[in-house]
């Protein structure tokens, strides 16, 4: 089996990688541009690990028979993906579910605890305390909804659980509790056991509206554009505070913007846009209830580390000619 790597693999990972299939031949380089990973592959390779996918890779590779993405959304390769014969796709879903789950949880106790508005008062060199008992909030005892319970979602809802928080838990299928994916032991939720109440995606109006906290874990697919539309915005609870670490795109972001403003809902935590990097003519830029920070809230020092420990398992079962961990449905996106 001949294994190509179009990001640099360190020695040690090339063992996880070389042990998961013995006697495999693993090339890796690091690839900048789609032209770097054709000559890459031109040589031919039977699996593709990498971020990269160029919409004339079998043209390059014809023997190619899977492809592993180190990201955990596809929707980079959506143009890639159900139209090149029975070449499956599989992602990196569930080796950013610790870090993604802390950030949003982080953003979340940062708003409850106004570290947003100290911070600003730190750097104006002000003494401000007026005002803070008012408005500080613990998160026990609030609601939680999570818009998109994969991976991701069912982290932070375990976290959330632990906080002593409700959740609400809406999804595409509210039926199909269990998860399906790459979960290491000790994370997520399983079996569906922690939320209150499943919802379906025609339900998302109501549960914007019953909870105090939201978090949108949503892949980018053409359900989800601007799923989190102006109406659901609408419904949330004045006060409310929304994170969203899925696409900039699933959510309206100038009806957000104008509900800030208006002071409809409390805040937003936001680590992906629209358009990016986030413009610097942006309002968001400056509202002082929102907290936003440049697509890193998946960036850790272990991020490799996952990434090859669930490529292992995967190698392990194509070798043995059992079922893909992560496999994107054509269907549906992701």
């Amino acid at each position: 089996m001949k294994i190509i790597a179009t990001v640099p693999l360190t020695p040690e990972l090339r063992r996880v990688v070389q042990q998961a299939v013995p006697g495999a031949e693993v090339s890796d380089r690091n690839c900048r541009t789609n032209d770097d990973v054709l000559a890459l592959v031109a040589g031919g390779c039977d699996v593709m690990l990498g971020f990269r996918v160029p919409d004339e890779l079998l043209q390059h590779a014809p023997g190619l028979k899977w492809i592993h993405l180190l990201s955990a959304g596809a929707d980079h390769v959506s143009s890639w993906i159900g139209k090149n014969g029975d070449v499956p796709v599989t992602t990196s879903s569930g080796i950013h579910a610790t870090p993604i789950s802390e950030y949003t949880i982080a953003s979340m106790l940062a708003y409850a605890h106004r570290f947003h508005v100290m911070m600003r008062a730190q750097l104006r060199h002000e003494w401000q305390r007026r005002g803070f008992m008012d408005t500080i909030e613990e998160l026990r005892g609030k609601t939680l909804g999570v818009i998109g319970y994969g991976s991701i979602g069912r982290e932070t809802a375990r976290l959330a659980d632990a906080l002593g928080m409700q959740v609400l838990a809406l999804k595409r299928n509210p039926r199909e509790r269990r998860d399906q994916g790459w979960c290491p032991a000790g994370l997520g939720d399983p079996e569906g056991r922690i939320p209150l109440k499943f919802l379906g995606p025609d339900q998302c109006q109501a549960i914007m509206g019953e909870s105090d906290y939201l978090t949108v874990t949503l892949p980018l697919t053409p359900a989800t554009r601007k799923f989190v539309g102006a109406k659901e915005i609408a419904a949330m609870r004045p006060g409310a505070y929304i994170v969203n670490i899925g696409r900039g795109e699933v959510i309206d972001e100038q009806a957000m913007i104008e509900a800030l403003r208006g002071g409809k809902i409390g805040g937003a935590g936001l680590d992906v846009f629209e358009h990016e990097p986030l413009e610097a003519s942006s309002p968001l830029w400056d509202m002082e209830n929102v907290i936003l920070t440049p697509h890193m809230s998946g960036a850790n020092r272990g991020y490799m580390e996952k990434a090859c420990e669930l490529f292992a398992e995967n190698l392990r079962r194509f070798n043995a000619g059992a079922q893909l961990l992560n496999v994107v449905d054509p269907v549906y996106g992701y």
